[in-house]
């Protein structure tokens, strides 16, 4: 994997989408703020697949695409709910398990989301999927992205207003992995590939001597 092509390209489409993505952000910001974080896993199930959309077909995110994933609700509740309270034991025990359980859900789950939007997967197909991807050779290549991923996230939260960029960013990266992994395993799909325009119709010569017989026809009548 080309980690400097996947970073330039995340890259230039937060650039060219910037005004639709720094809204779109800060409207999802504000409802997990005002949901005390309970519209956080869906709303970023919906954020993910408007970023998705957005590379495939060149279509500026919108904030309805918040909440274009509300069947998803409850599965990404329960998900997030547990694996919030296994990191938060984790830190409890020691720092470090703490530490290690956050890793192996980044690691194991970071395709989770775009299988439940893109492909429609049930919450454990997808996780069983996103595991499947993730230590699909070369692992190496996800575990860079995996830490791409999580060190810009981190970076937006530790200053201000910086996940206006950096959410955005991170997302353009998972899905620029997520795409590329994909077609790597399972090969190109309509989705992935653009069409070719349909060829031009065959010219038909059909009825041609035909009409030649007729104007030669109407040539020999119109003579005196």
């Amino acid at each position: 994997m080309d980690f400097k092509k996947l970073v330039v390209s995340a890259w230039q489409q937060t650039v060219s989408f910037i005004g639709p993505v720094l809204l779109v952000t800060f409207v999802q910001m504000v409802l997990i703020i005002i949901s005390l974080g309970i519209l956080a896993p869906v709303t970023t199930a919906g954020y993910v697949q408007s970023l998705l959309r957005a590379v495939r077909e060149g279509r500026p995110p919108e904030i309805g695409d918040l909440f274009s994933q509300m069947r998803l609700f409850l599965p990404l509740l329960f998900f997030f709910a547990c694996a919030a309270i296994l990191i938060f034991i984790g830190f409890s025990l020691l720092v470090l398990p703490g530490f290690v359980v956050a890793a192996f859900i980044a690691f194991a789950a970071f395709y989770m989301l775009p299988l439940m939007t893109d492909k429609g997967y049930g919450m454990i197909d997808a996780l069983k999927r996103s595991w499947d991807i993730a230590t699909t050779a070369p692992v190496n290549d996800h575990i860079v992205v995996t830490i791409i991923y999580v060190a810009i996230v981190s970076l937006g939260g530790s200053l201000p207003f910086a996940f206006l960029i950096t959410q955005p960013l991170a997302t353009f990266i998972l899905v620029g992995a997520y795409q590329e992994r994909v077609v790597m395993i399972d090969g190109p799909s309509e989705q992935s590939v653009s069409k070719p325009p349909p060829p031009p119709p065959p010219h038909s010569t059909e009825g041609e001597p035909k009409q030649a017989e007729a104007d030669a026809g109407e040539g020999t009548n119109d003579k005196p």
